[in-house]
């Protein structure tokens, strides 16, 4: 779903703005924001949602595995971890074709077997929702932002889809208090509504 597709502009956007006015508590608007994320993504990639899914949790438990051994001065081991499983799942899905043709090449120079390896099919946004993944992470190691104890508000954070699929890339302090408590004012809004119309323009 692209967000000049009729099928954003006249109904995904506007049941979404309908249940965000309806809903009157920032938790119940951050519920209809993740289910409408994972509804958008799931637009596009269906069982690959379950990557989305398995990025969030596995973030969300090494943020507060972070957190928790910052104390004792023993994070750094497990910020490498997540940031290696965070950064397999690019080399998986974005580059393993790439280095099997590659390697290939060399093996068919020396007469070695060559490598079989099907096409695998790239994920919408998976670099987006990497590097999204991995400032939260990274934010909590450097003491810049809490980790979040609701794994909601952390999928949220990952999968919001207004930029789950184009970007761009927020860094986690910048907005971990807008998941807990926000306001819609009318002028938000409006400034909200041009910047899309000029962006739909472009």
């Amino acid at each position: 779903m692209v967000f000049s597709s009729s099928i954003f502009l006249f109904a995904f956007l506007p049941l979404v703005l309908l249940f965000c006015f309806v809903v009157r508590t920032t938790r119940s608007r951050n519920i209809v924001l993740l289910v409408a994320s994972f509804l958008f993504y799931a637009w596009g990639e269906k069982v690959l949602v379950l990557l989305l899914l398995g990025s969030i949790v596995s973030n969300h438990l090494f943020g507060l595995l972070i957190e928790r051994k910052l104390r004792g001065g023993t994070a750094k081991p497990f910020l490498v971890i997540a940031i290696a499983i965070n950064l397999s799942f690019l080399g998986i899905f974005k580059y393993a074709n790439f280095l099997v043709d590659n390697a290939n090449v060399l093996l068919e120079a020396t007469h070695l077997p060559l490598i079989e390896l099907d096409p695998i099919h790239l994920p919408i946004g998976i670099s987006f929702f990497t590097f999204q993944a991995l400032t939260y992470v990274i934010d909590i190691y450097r003491g810049e932002a809490s980790a979040q104890h609701s794994i909601f508000r952390t999928a949220l954070y990952i999968s919001l889809f207004p930029q789950l699929v184009a970007g761009p890339i927020v860094r986690y302090h910048t907005i971990a208090a807008r998941l807990a408590r926000r306001y819609v004012t009318r002028a938000g809004l409006a400034e909200g509504i041009r910047r899309f119309i000029i962006g739909l323009g472009k």
